[in-house]
This record gives C-alpha cells, sequence and structure tokens, in this order.
C-alpha cells in the first residue's frame, strides 16, 4: 500500500530557524516577512500568502497534503483549508479541530462544502483537548475521560448525518431525522486521523480511526502503543507518526544546527499546564540535559529536545539525510502507514526534506 506523507503547514507564524524561537514569519508576529513592512508600510505580503508557499512548495516535493493545526493562537484551519485549496491542484489538507467547539451537524455541512469544492481534498485530525488554559479558552471545563466520550457521540453523529435521516438522543447531543442537503451529499467521507495516548483517548480510537495518529517516541514505546490499539479495535486502524525531521547533507552539520539551537533556547517551563497523557509521555523518556544536547538521542537519530527549540512534540529525527530515511523505514517497518513530517521553517525545509530524504525511503510505493 502507498505511504501518506504529508507536511505541516504552519499556523502559528513560522520561526527563521531553531536557532531564532521567535515568530518572525507569519501569524500574528508584528513586523515579521509576512506581513513585511517597507517604507512604512505593509507590503501587501500576508501570512496567507506565507502559508500558501509553504502548500506549492510541499505538493511540489512529493507531500500528498499538509496538517493544519488548531490552537488558540492560530488562524482557523477550516478557513485556511477553504484559502489554500485555490493555491493547489492535488494538495489533501488535513484539518485539526476539537468536536467540542463544533455541532456535528454543522461540521457535515461544512466539510462536504469543502470537500465539493476541492474534489475531495479534506482530512480529518481529530483532538480531543489537552486541559489546562488552553482548554479552558475555549471555553470547555469537560474532563478529560469526558472529552473522549464526546469525542465518540461527535462522530456517531457526524457519519450518521453524513449518510443521512439520522436521529440520536444522547448525551452530548439530540438531533432528529438530521442530513445533508441533496446538493452536497454523496461526497467522499474524510479520513479520520485520531490522536491522544490515553486508555479513553485510544477506546474511541479504535472505534473510528482510519488512521490513529501518534507524536514519534522511542520505537519500541510506540510498537507497544500500536498493541494497545489493535486490542481496543474490532477493525485496527493504520498507524500515523508526526514526525520532526532536522536532516542535513551530514550529520556533522545536522548536530552543529541542534548544538547553536540549544544554545539559544529560551530557558522556561514549557508543560502548558494541561492534562495531555501524550506530553506526559513524551517526557517520561527524558532525563534532564543540561549543556549536553546529545544526552537527549534515546536511540541513534532520535532526539527528544525538539520542545525546546520550537512549540510542539519533544521527539523528533536528527542527522543526515541517509540516516532520516532509515529511520524513517524502520518505523515503516514498524507498522507505520503514513507520516506527517515537519521542519523549521517551513517552506525551506520543505523543499530539502522533498529533494533529499524521501528519494531515499525504501519502504515507500508511491
Amino acid at each position: 500500500m502507498p505511504v501518506d506523507i504529508y507536511w505541516r503547514i504552519h499556523m502559528e507564524g513560522d520561526q527563521p530557524s531553531l536557532r531564532r524561537r521567535v515568530r518572525s514569519r507569519g501569524g500574528f508576529a508584528p513586523n515579521g516577512t509576512a506581513p513585511g513592512i517597507r517604507d512604512g508600510r505593509d507590503d501587501g505580503y500576508t501570512h496567507a500568502d506565507y502559508m500558501a508557499e509553504v502548500a506549492r512548495a510541499a505538493e511540489e516535493s512529493g507531500f500528498v497534503g499538509g496538517l493544519l493545526p488548531n490552537f488558540p493562537h492560530t488562524d482557523d484551519p477550516w478557513a485556511a483549508a477553504a484559502t489554500l485549496a485555490r493555491e493547489t491542484t492535488s494538495y489533501r489538507f488535513m484539518v485539526a479541530f476539537q468536536p467540542g467547539f463544533l455541532h456535528p451537524v454543522q461540521a457535515a455541512r461544512m466539510t462536504a462544502t469543502l470537500q465539493r469544492a476541492t474534489g475531495g481534498r479534506i482530512v480529518y485530525n481529530v483532538i480531543s483537548g489537552g486541559g489546562g488554559p488552553a482548554q479552558l479558552w475555549w471555553g470547555d471545563k469537560v474532563d478529560h475521560d469526558d472529552r473522549y466520550a464526546r469525542t465518540s457521540e461527535f462522530l456517531d453523529v457526524l457519519k450518521g448525518v453524513w449518510q443521512g435521516g439520522h436521529t440520536h438522543h444522547g448525551r452530548f447531543y439530540q438531533v432528529e431525522d438530521a442530513g445533508l442537503p441533496e446538493e452536497l451529499a454523496g461526497q467522499p467521507f474524510p479520513e479520520i486521523f485520531f490522536s491522544g495516548s490515553s486508555p479513553a483517548a485510544i477506546d474511541a480510537a479504535g472505534r473510528h480511526a482510519d488512521y490513529y495518529l501518534s507524536w514519534l517516541e522511542p520505537f519500541d514505546a510506540l510498537a507497544e502503543k500500536f498493541d494497545a490499539v489493535r486490542a481496543h479495535s474490532a477493525t485496527p486502524p493504520r498507524f500515523a507518526v508526526r514526525v520532526d525531521v532536522l536532516a542535513r547533507e551530514s550529520e556533522e552539520e545536522a548536530w552543529e544546527e541542534i548544538r547553536q539551537g540549544w544554545e539559544a533556547r529560551p530557558r522556561g517551563d514549557d508543560s502548558g499546564g494541561g492534562d495531555s497523557v501524550g506530553v506526559r509521555r513524551s517526557r517520561s523518556f527524558l532525563t534532564e540535559a543540561g549543556d549536553d544536547p546529545r544526552s537527549l538521542e534515546v536511540a541513534p537519530n532520535v532526539w527528544g529536545g525538539f520542545s525546546q527549540l520550537r512549540d510542539g512534540p519533544a521527539f523528533g529525527l536528527v542527522g543526515d539525510y541517509h540516516q532520516v530515511a532509515e529511520r524513517l523505514d524502520q518505523l515503516l517497518d514498524l507498522g507505520v502507514d503514513a507520516f506527517i513530517l515537519a521542519g523549521i521553517p517551513h517552506l525551506e525545509e520543505a523543499r530539502r526534506v522533498g529533494r533529499h530524504v524521501l528519494p531515499l525511503l525504501k519502504g515507500r510505493t508511491s
């Protein structure tokens, strides 16, 4: 089966490199390059223009689509997908969203509209929230396990509405004879990438996921997590991994980039105060690095310090082009069926990884 490889599209603004943890490209950062200031005036180059540049570069570099993440400090991924679809031809848009903030009937109508407009290029990344201040920003006080129960019920209703004539009386949602208008009916239902590391998340993923999506972890821990998902699935999903990549011509060059970023990193707590089991899992594999970033290399080329250099998950791959490709091939051998890759800055690294890493993947058949 072909391996689908996505590239993350920044929604929060982009860093110029891992050596500078400042969002100077797009997002809501003042005086950045998107928008830029020329002769004291806005030059007209917007954040949407920069995102479109990244999407086009990723499509041209061989990626099948891009993840549009969703945080309180980002643009809305549904609106961004509608904007960016016109900038690409076959590129899929993986819209990340939390079901708690959208009614399933409205979600069905929005999705069917986008499917019709894009020729079926919408994919779901269903997330249920990490708790803490970010969750309260949305006005959501539902506790951890109940968020996954709500997500599962949301997807039951959404799928029923998609089929038409759906009635549901549940804990979180009530609908009567709900369905799509005739003009929107019959669109392909999006593939579901489902995230979460807790038992409640794994149970929900076993019911609904086409792909169970995990952050990168040490490979043996990933294998155990995949086994747990299979055990909770009447029809086991496929597996996907979100992987940051820092690949260079030589291993020394790659680690020098890490070293410089480590020396320039801001110091402080990056916990976010939430209840995410995935975050806690990531940290459980790590020890304090001190001044030596390579002490966070838990296996060859598998490094756990990325969250110190940019927002996001801890683990990623560091090495030369062949080493990074070999680790991705090892993940394919482990049972991974799709990747969401990322690199900073998103534009240049999409081209670099597409040109130098993807052609080396032995397990890639598409």
